[in-house]
């Protein structure tokens, strides 16, 4: 599954360090504005942990895990909405991402200059969701004025949707991204069609320096952040973009020295990575052989057969059922003749709604 999170933030808040961090694909990260000027795409590994124990348990000849796209754009400036700073292509950039991962500088450096000649995130925030909230409401605007007319000839779809316009257009002249709008379902098929920035959900990345990264809440500047993303429900991932970066060239027991002497458990990376996953809706479930282990991305809530066809269309268009086991259940037998000696393997049919850590075997004929 093709599912993308921007990266998104002011110019200089540690956006291209983070992305070299995630890909290693070195996107430039240099000391002024517009270094990155066409978006940089990068897929990493999901870390999961039930996928190291499968192959323990399977012993297959290779594992492969699942994915995730990450978008490097390039830096917003106030004004984006109006074409400042090239804004038009930014925004046009966050408009392919599912979800947006905003930046946000919380570390004081002299040596690297802010846009904005100070350190403040909430001002940082606040002047990209408005940018925002800008572009979002001049394509309601636009959309307004065509569906008005349908809705004045009784056209059933345009009346629904003119309520739904009217709703939006009222909460972003209030500052309100339209993700903190509630809709009933109906309405939220019709803003999903209109493709609006602040509709994509969001979570915030607090960037800190080396010295705070182990007690970040010591840092007054990511309390300000939680306290903002706590009045969206949204999550504050921490981070030091310059450690990641040092991090994502170590070998994995280099990386775990390196972890504890910093004195945490996980990477912000690692911490990142679940976070958009999960942001998403996303879950994984497992395929498991003596060929190959491998984890599959999937959307929460869908059928059996929906998840087969992530596999190849055949296994959709034939589907006859999943033998199915959760990760938990076989992890406890040892291994699946264990697991159906006790019962624990299930023939799962058409309406079956897959969960994360299913490891499935699907039944097929084409």
């Amino acid at each position: 599954m093709a599912l993308t999170a921007g990266i998104v933030g002011l110019p200089n808040v540690g956006k291209s360090t983070l992305f070299n961090a995630i890909t290693q694909a070195g996107a430039e990260a240099a000391n002024y504005p517009f270094a990155t000027i066409d978006p940089n795409v990068g897929i990493v590994e999901v870390p999961d942990e039930r996928l190291d124990k499968l192959t323990e348990l399977v012993k297959p000849k290779k594992t492969v895990p699942t994915a995730f796209e990450f978008t490097d754009i390039a830096g917003i400036v106030k004004g984006a909405s109006k074409g400042e700073g090239l804004g038009n292509q930014f925004l046009s950039h966050i408009r392919q991402v599912d979800a947006i991962c905003q930046v946000v500088r919380c570390f004081v450096d002299e040596n690297i200059t802010h846009v904005s000649g100070k350190v403040d995130p909430i001002d940082d925030i606040e002047i990209i969701n408005l940018e925002l909230i800008l572009a979002d409401l001049e394509t309601v605007n636009k959309r307004f004025q065509r569906v008005e007319k349908l809705a004045r000839q009784k056209d059933k779809d345009a009346v629904a949707e003119h309520d739904v316009l009217v709703k939006i257009k009222d909460g972003l002249e209030e500052e309100k991204p339209v993700r903190a709008l509630e809709f009933t379902e109906d309405q939220q098929k019709v803003v999903r069609g209109l493709h609006l920035l602040t509709s994509k959900p969001t979570l915030y990345v607090a960037n800190v320096s080396e010295e705070e990264v182990a007690d970040p809440d010591s840092n007054e500047n990511v309390q300000k952040v939680r306290e903002f993303a706590a009045k969206e429900n949204a999550e504050v991932i921490v981070i030091c973009a310059r450690i990641e970066e040092e991090i994502s060239e170590l070998d994995p027991e280099e990386k775990e020295m390196f972890l504890d002497d910093l004195g945490i458990t996980e990477s912000g990376l690692d911490k990142l990575i679940k976070a958009s996953y999960s942001l998403l809706g996303l879950a994984t479930y497992f395929t498991a052989g003596e060929q190959e282990v491998r984890a599959w991305t999937f959307r929460k809530g869908i059928k059996a057969p929906q998840a087969a066809g992530i596999i190849h269309t055949d296994f959709e268009r034939g589907f006859i059922r999943a033998e199915t086991v959760s990760y938990e259940d076989l992890v406890d037998a040892g291994n699946m003749a264990h697991a159906r000696e006790r019962g624990k393997v299930r023939l799962e049919g058409k309406d079956y709604v897959v969960q994360d850590g299913d490891v499935i075997h699907f039944r097929f004929n084409v």
